[in-house]
């Protein structure tokens, strides 16, 4: 199972993390997986790449798991953080058994 927790404070997107395996194929051919680590990976890429917002990036392979705290959101990094939450709930709608994501208002 993937478990997403998108986290907001005052209506501004602030962290994301993402843990675990979907297990729904082999690793290599686990589409969930692949999806939910594209929307992901695209994601902090375009943070860095595209907007001011500053992140504090934690991984670990092994585990399935990514922590991106957004220490400064922008207006660009909000767009961003919209459309990472919009792809991941696409593929939670089609794969649900495989996906969680839980909002948290700190």
């Amino acid at each position: 199972m993937i478990k997403i927790t998108i986290t907001t404070s005052q209506g501004q997107f602030k962290r994301f993390s993402v843990s675990g395996h979907a297990e729904y194929d082999e690793s290599g051919r686990d589409i969930v997986c692949s999806a939910v680590s594209m929307l992901v990976i695209n994601t902090v890429n375009s943070l860095d790449a595209f907007t001011e917002a500053k992140c504090e990036i934690e991984t670990d392979d092994d585990m399935g798991y990514i922590n991106c705290y957004i220490t400064n959101p922008t207006d660009e990094s909000e767009l961003l953080m919209k459309s990472l939450v919009l792809g991941l709930e696409g593929v939670k709608d089609s794969y649900s058994e495989y996906v969680q994501i839980y909002y948290k208002e700190v």
